[in-house]
């Protein structure tokens, strides 16, 4: 399920976002608690299960109730979106480098992906326009500022940065939904397959003798992660493989560049 935002008023939705702390409040109602509460209902039941009746209900109140303060779902979208970015960290030290610095943010805001998954099925296609998305990216750019990279160089490391932590927490938030959803752990998910591809697949290996050679060797271990279904054990070690080869990427253009 993907979702789009600015689907609403742009003026009411701009006006929303950029009011500043509190706004309209009457008894037990604000724009921020009904916000919260969509919030919650996300990070519980998903964004299939937001509508403005849930939200009023974790309210007790009726949806009508909402829509003195919010004109839709469209704009509580949008008010939800930019309100979680919130959460994320505004500074990081660069005293250890810009790379120590890039590798905290990211961490950061897998983690932030994984507790809101929601977030990750908002369409980056048009971006919401908040305060809080924009210090989401004055943050990232004030590390890779410090790379002495060009604007053009930084919109593309920016750009491929931001794809590359959102699709790597993505993996993650969806095998965790699967094992939620189907009721099969990745364990028993692939222990049900492999034996049958080999059955139906006797020559597997001539076939395909990458994918064969790739497989024959056990990946390390996940650092504190030990515990974690198998398909997530492999996503971190990915993220954070993929991470530091991307990086590695950035590091040779910034010499390129002659920058720090």
């Amino acid at each position: 399920m993907v979702v789009f935002a600015g689907q609403g008023d742009a003026r009411r939705s701009m006006r929303l976002l950029w009011r500043g702390p509190g706004g309209a409040a009457g008894p037990g109602l604000s724009v921020d608690v009904i916000v919260d509460a969509a919030i919650a209902v996300a990070d519980r039941d998903g964004m299939a299960a937001l509508s403005m009746r849930a939200v009023g209900e974790r309210l007790g109140r009726s949806a009508m109730a909402l829509y003195t303060y919010v004109p839709s779902k469209a704009e509580l979208l949008d008010l939800m979106y930019d309100k979680a970015l919130g959460e994320l960290p505004s500074e990081y030290p660069l005293d250890g480098g810009w790379r120590a610095a890039l590798v905290a943010w990211a961490e950061d805001v897998r983690a932030f992906y994984l507790a809101h998954p929601w977030v990750l099925q908002v369409s980056q296609a048009r971006p919401v326009l908040g305060p809080n998305e924009f210090v989401m990216v004055e943050t990232l750019l004030g590390i890779l500022r410090s790379t002495g990279l060009g604007r053009s160089a930084l919109r593309g490391v920016v750009g491929a940065v931001v794809q590359f932590v959102r699709g790597a927490a993505g993996v993650i938030a969806d095998a965790r939904r699967a094992a939620r959803e189907t009721g099969m752990t990745d364990e028993e998910w692939w222990f049900s397959r492999s034996p049958v591809l080999e059955e139906v697949a006797p020559d597997f290996g001539e076939r395909f003798p990458l994918s064969a050679w790739l497989g024959e060797e056990e990946p390390p271990p996940v650092p504190g992660d030990e515990c974690a279904p198998y398909l997530e054990r492999d996503a971190v070690r990915t993220f954070r493989l993929g991470l530091d080869v991307l990086l590695d990427g950035v590091e040779a253009a910034v010499a390129r560049s002659g920058g720090v």
